[in-house]
């Protein structure tokens, strides 16, 4: 057989360049995975004079997608930082992890609760960058007191109605390891801590049929639970004001029984008021709860979304707003809040629709927008840093 010599030429060249192409693509899927960019933009004049460096704020990102990020706000420069933690921390190629659940700064410290990743995150709260893990399954919220730290978790499968009560972990915020832990009521949430008493609002989440509707009380020197108190069902929400209330929110059933919020008397460790109204969410500020609603109905198919303002001292919701501008309109869902301390001024962010980036809102204390930044996905946890 003859063969021809212009032909082999056309066969070796085929051959190469198959094997070029294997190459190229065995070496891209070789790369490491590129680090996403931190994004900068100016926001607002420089405030040099303020009381505080500036605040970070978790954006939770949707469950299962992995993108849980950190945005900063810095009030000496007039800056919104966009995605501190992946260009600060490029060897952690998960990034944040899966649903960032809470934060708050410690100390020179950080920590970001990242539910579905089951961890703390611990940052230095100067640069973003990464100290430490603590490992803690289904974790949800944290609070602190006298060098400790408190995580409120879920315990088990996420979703399963059958696992057993949660837990709060003490972590020693020195050596950031677990010290010690107690038992509380099904799927826990927020906390707060007043003369050395830890309470804890018990959701039951998990069985809708059997919602949990106590606030765990926890007496942190034995670090045990010493009693619950009856509240309502599907708590949520927790936070004390000055004189040592607590309002405490539940959900309800999302059918016939309403969202509410509830005044507990700390002295007595009893309910003492009840507001019939939505309260998805709060922050106290001096002597003013700031909230909203997103209250959705199983029978309507719908969400009802609204804003309000209550007087902690008189135990009075007032008929004031905190947005007057009519901004709220643009607004599709809230999904956190936080006043800054100083200047009163309030912001909220708005998740969309919980897969696209979101939106961070500054109002002045007259309720009027001062400006808006596009956030990561889900924006929801603040955490202010001080001088």
């Amino acid at each position: 057989m003859i063969i021809n010599m212009n032909t082999i030429k056309s066969i070796s060249s085929k051959i190469l360049t198959v094997l070029l192409l294997a190459v190229m693509l065995t070496s891209a899927c070789r790369k490491d995975p590129q680090v996403i960019k931190e994004v900068r933009e100016y926001l607002f004049p420089p405030k040099p004079d303020h009381k505080m460096k500036g605040f970070y704020l978790v954006n939770e990102g949707n469950m299962g997608m992995n993108k849980a990020s950190l945005d900063y706000v810095d009030f000496g420069l007039g800056q919104y930082r966009r995605n501190i933690y992946n260009e600060a921390n490029p060897s952690q190629v998960k990034g944040l992890g899966d649903v960032g659940n809470d934060a708050a700064v410690f100390g020179s410290k950080l920590y970001i609760v990242v539910n579905i990743s089951n961890k703390v995150e611990v940052l230095d709260v100067k640069t973003g960058k990464r100290i430490n893990q603590i490992d803690i399954t289904n974790c949800r919220y944290i609070t602190f007191n006298k060098g400790k730290a408190y995580v409120s978790a879920y315990l088990g499968q996420v979703g399963n109605p059958a696992e057993p009560n949660g837990i709060v972990a003490e972590i020693d915020t020195t050596t950031l390891k677990e010290i010690r832990r107690v038992k509380v009521g099904r799927q826990p949430e927020e906390m707060a801590i007043i003369n050395d008493k830890l309470y804890v609002a018990n959701s039951g989440g998990y069985s809708p049929q059997n919602y949990e509707r106590t606030v765990s009380v926890v007496d942190l020197n034995s670090f045990t639970e010493t009693k619950r108190i009856d509240v309502a069902i599907n708590l949520h929400r927790l936070k004390a004001d000055k004189s040592g209330d607590l309002y405490v929110t539940s959900r309800g059933d999302y059918l016939d029984i309403k969202s509410k919020m509830f005044v507990i008397d700390t002295k007595t460790d009893q309910v003492k008021k009840q507001f019939d109204v939505a309260v998805s969410n709060l922050t106290i500020s001096n002597d003013i709860a700031y909230f909203y609603s997103t209250e959705w109905s199983h029978h309507t198919g719908k969400m009802t979304v609204t804003y309000g303002m209550l007087d902690v001292i008189n135990e009075k919701i007032l008929g004031t707003r905190f947005i007057t501008d009519g901004t709220d309109k643009n607004i599709v869902i809230p999904y956190g809040i936080a006043v800054d301390p100083s200047t009163k001024e309030v912001y909220v962010t708005d998740a969309k629709d919980y897969v696209s980036p979101g939106t961070l809102y500054c109002f002045s204390p007259a309720g009027v927008k001062q400006w808006s930044a596009t956030t990561g996905d889900i924006p929801a946890h603040f955490a202010f840093v001080y001088k």
